[in-house]
C-alpha cells in the first residue's frame, strides 16, 4: 500500500537558489538538481574535496542501519527530510528485509514532492506514505504519520543529513525532543550530522558559501550532536564516522573517509 498525504500541493519548484537536497544529489551523482546546485556543490568540493565521499558514506550508512534494525524486528519507520529519491530507498531496504515493514517519508521540498510517486512503489503486504511538512512542523508531522504507524509501537526515527541545516534559533533541540518523546519504548533514534574541525579555517568559507546561497548552515560539535538522543541510550559504537558504524553489517561506501572527518552518525534507542 502507498499513498500521498492529501494535503501535500505540489509547489513552484524555485530553481534559481541552490537547495542543499539537490546539491545532495549532485554529490551522489543524480540528474534531479540544476545549474545553480551544481555551481554551489562544486564550489564546496573546492573547499573539502571529501564533501562527495561524505554524501556517498552517508547514503551507504543509511542503507547498512535500516537493514540491520530491519533485520531485528523493527517494523516502522519515519524518515524526515526524505531528499530526492536514490535507489534504493529506505522504504526497499526495509522491505526487502520484512516486506510488512511501514515506512512515512517527510519532506516539505517541492522537488521531492515532484518524485514521490516513485519514492513510495513499496511492497503489498507493506505500506509507504509521503507527508508533506516542514520538520519545524512536528506535531503535524506525528499526525500524519500516524496514518499509517502506531506510534504505541516502535519506530524508527530518522534524521540523516538534517539538522545541520536547523539552527539552535530555530528550536532544533526543542523539535527532536518533541519528537523522540512521542515514540514508544524500543523505538529508535538515526542522526548523522556535520560538524567541523576547532580552528580549520575553511569553516568560514564554507559557512560563507551557504549563506550566499541564503542556506542555513549549523555546523555542531560532537557533544552538541550527541545532545539530540537526550534520553535515548546511544548504541555502540557511538557517534562515529558514517562508515565506521558497524562496517561488518556491509552496504559500505566505494572509499572510505579519514576517520577525521568531521561528519557523524550515531543510533540511539529508548
Amino acid at each position: 500500500m502507498s499513498q500521498m498525504d492529501e494535503s501535500a500541493t505540489p509547489h513552484v519548484i524555485d530553481s534559481s537558489k541552490p537547495h542543499p537536497a539537490r546539491m545532495y544529489d549532485f554529490w551522489l551523482g543524480g540528474k534531479d538538481n540544476y545549474p545553480v546546485d551544481e555551481e554551489l556543490g562544486r564550489r564546496m568540493l573546492a573547499i573539502e574535496p571529501s564533501v562527495r565521499d561524505v554524501a556517498q558514506s552517508n547514503r551507504a550508512f543509511m542503507r547498512r542501519v535500516t537493514s540491520w534494525a530491519a533485520g531485528n524486528g523493527m517494523r516502522q519507520f519515519l524518515d524526515i527530510g526524505t531528499g530526492i529519491p536514490t535507489e534504493p530507498n529506505l522504504h526497499q531496504v526495509a522491505q526487502r528485509v520484512a516486506p510488512e515493514a511501514r515506512v512515512v517519508y517527510c519532506d516539505n521540498d517541492p522537488i521531492v514532492l515532484a518524485h514521490a510517486e516513485a519514492l513510495m512503489q513499496g511492497t503489498p503486504e507493506g505500506a509507504t506514505l509521503y507527508a508533506k511538512a516542514d520538520f519545524r512542523e512536528a506535531d503535524r508531522i506525528l499526525e500524519q504519520a500516524a496514518e499509517i504507524l502506531d506510534l504505541s509501537q516502535p519506530v524508527q526515527l530518522s534524521l540523516i543529513a538534517l539538522l545541520h541545516f536547523v539552527s539552535d534559533e530555530q528550536n532544533a533541540y526543542e523539535l527532536v525532543g518533541r519528537l523522540g518523546d512521542a515514540l514508544a519504548p524500543g523505538s529508535q533514534m538515526v542522526i548523522t550530522h556535520a560538524s567541523y574541525i576547532p580552528g580549520d579555517a575553511r569553516l568560514a568559507e564554507v559557512d560563507n558559501q551557504y549563506k550566499a546561497g541564503e542556506i542555513t548552515l549549523a555546523l555542531r560539535s560532537r557533544d552538541e550532536v550527541a545532545r539530540f538522543f537526550g534520553d535515548f541510550d546511544v548504541l555502540e559504537p557511538g557517534l562515529v564516522t558514517p562508515d565506521q558504524w558497524r562496517p561488518e553489517l556491509g552496504e559500505l561506501p566505494e572509499r572510505q573517509l579519514d576517520p577525521t572527518v568531521p561528519f557523524y552518525a550515531g543510533v540511539a534507542r529508548r
